[in-house]
């Protein structure tokens, strides 16, 4: 799974892969960086994986990215992605994994999606509102929790 935290905290996109290579890191940071809402990096910090200077040399040579754009791969700064995919370990865990990548995809997102909605990235309901959080998810679905 990438998952791509603004220095906010703030989730920018995430992506599920079958492979964690260099393919996959350069196709997930080009779907992220084509967003409106992201401006370009001056430093990106990854964790140690070996696909993701590939990818970053990929980006640089086709100039998705600019070549000014540093590469961070220092494990401890690296700490905001991680307390933000805590909360998809915390409820996938009691489920004891996925029968498949799709079901896991569209469970993935679903989490996502909410967590999103609980940081206040949802325009109009603001971080902690429980009451227009819950509001939301009615008017969306047509059902109250």
């Amino acid at each position: 799974m990438y998952r791509a935290v603004d220095s906010a905290g703030n989730t920018l996109d995430f992506g599920l892969s079958a492979k964690r290579d260099g393919k996959a890191a350069a196709r997930f940071f080009r779907k992220v960086l084509k967003a409106q809402h992201t401006q370009t990096p001056r430093v990106i910090t990854v964790d140690k994986n070996a696909a993701y200077p590939v990818a970053m040399d990929k980006l640089k040579a086709d100039e998705t990215i600019a070549e000014e754009t540093e590469l961070r791969q220092i494990k401890y700064l690296n700490n905001i992605i991680e307390q933000d995919h805590r909360n998809i370990k915390r409820i996938v865990k009691p489920m004891m994994g996925f029968k498949s990548f799709h079901s896991a995809r569209r469970t993935l997102s679903r989490i996502e999606a909410m967590g999103m909605i609980r940081k206040g990235q949802v325009k109009g309901i603001s971080k902690g509102d429980s009451v227009s959080q819950m509001n939301f998810i009615e008017k969306l679905f047509g059902m109250s929790a």
